[in-house]
């Protein structure tokens, strides 16, 4: 499959989604602070890895320059 940024960024927030949904539905924490701490260090991180991963993947597409 062929990743563009759109479908990166639907992909990448269906995921944070998820596991934002996944953790309020199992009730370990406040909703206040899934909400207002873990969603936004799950986007927070998750941006850096994706960061990570897209330049990893130019340097292994495109050799050493």
């Amino acid at each position: 499959m062929e990743f563009d940024r759109t479908r990166t960024a639907v992909l990448f927030l269906v995921l944070v989604a998820a596991g934002v949904a996944a953790l309020l539905a199992m009730g370990v924490m406040a909703t206040s602070t899934v909400l207002m701490m873990v969603a936004p260090a799950m986007l927070v991180f998750g941006a850096i890895c994706l960061g990570i991963g897209v330049k990893h993947g130019e340097y292994r597409v495109g050799g050493t320059r």
